[in-house]
């Protein structure tokens, strides 16, 4: 295998990439580094991998890179890069998301319009499937997003499904369920719950905490990705869901034995474009990707939890 990921310093990227290596391929990486949270952070993603035989790193962004000479030789693309988040993606920076994970995502595949890749992978979301679907939800559900963000993610994917059907770009997506594990970025739950608890802050809560969620171990969502870029159907999308799906109100209390004392919960109102529950009917990544998550919730946060309290650098900045 002769990889190209696409947002390599990022937290599954960077997992990916660790992964990838392991398997004996060779693996160029491409980030932009965006300024969505601080660069130290990146940086140490791309140390854990930084001199690894068969790996290599470029920073710069799809919309400027000499794609024709990066995609030369290379047997699979696995593209992660994206502009990330659900709250910010409203109003004015709306075009910042089209244009990381719309815009990038065209170019990209027209680059790989009669290239003999054996697959093109796309990392995809919960967040296209909004509200009004059934619970577990299924790929055959018809996507309704509810956050500009999740619109993004959707027509990233649906272009994957066109330069599929009209140039034969071997393309799939995997739609991931809100993945944690360490290296997560520091604007996601997790991290911010978990931060909290070690440092004594007191918790934002927006909602009631009976919203729900299917959490994914990185490990898992990992395998799932390289999994697709074997063998996933190319026109498919799959779900990768961990299979552990609680409440946030849940989540508190799983947090509170790790760090052995209360949180300090402040409510605040619902944030829009915050989808209430999500849960992943995995039965097609099982069936085509032998897809089975390894890794249960209490295990995985316990290895967040300890990451995170091993990292001062991560507990100490406030971003």
């Amino acid at each position: 295998m002769k990889a190209l990921v696409t947002g390599a310093a990022g937290f599954i990227g960077s997992h990916l990439t660790s992964a990838l290596l392991d398997r004996g391929a060779e693996v160029t990486g491409i980030d932009c580094f965006t300024d969505y949270y601080p660069r130290f952070i990146k940086e140490a993603n791309l140390a854990v991998n930084a001199g690894r035989p068969g790996f290599r790193v470029i920073e710069g962004s799809l919309q400027h890179a000499d794609l024709p000479a990066l995609l030369e030789g290379k047997t699979h693309v696995f593209h992660l890069a994206a502009q990330a988040g659900v709250r910010k993606s409203w109003g004015a920076d709306f075009r910042v998301y089209t244009d990381n994970n719309v815009d990038a995502t065209q170019r990209l595949l027209e680059a790989c319009v009669g290239r003999p890749l054996h697959r093109f992978v796309y990392a995809s979301s919960s967040s296209v499937y909004g509200d009004n679907v059934s619970i577990p939800m299924r790929e055959d559900a018809l996507p309704l997003p509810v956050s500009p963000y999740g619109v993004t993610k959707l027509a990233a994917e649906q272009l994957c499904y066109l330069y599929f059907v009209n140039h034969k770009v071997p393309a799939t997506s995997v739609r991931y369920f809100t993945v944690y594990g360490p290296r997560q970025r520091p604007d996601m739950a997790f991290h911010k719950f978990l931060k909290a608890a070690l440092r004594g802050d007191p918790v934002t809560l927006y909602g009631d905490g009976e919203q729900t969620r299917d959490f994914t171990y990185v490990t898992d969502a990992v395998a799932a990705t390289i999994a697709a870029g074997d063998k996933g159907v190319p026109g498919r999308a799959y779900n990768v869901g961990g299979g552990s799906r609680v409440s946030v109100n849940q989540l508190f209390g799983l947090i509170e034995r790790l760090a052995g004392k209360p949180l300090n919960i402040r409510r605040e109102p619902a944030q829009k474009g915050d989808m209430r529950d999500t849960f992943a009917d995995s039965t097609l990544a099982r069936q085509d990707l032998g897809f089975a998550p390894q890794v249960t919730l209490e295990q995985g946060l316990e290895a967040e939890y300890r990451w995170l309290a091993s990292t001062p650098a991560l507990l100490e900045q406030t971003v």
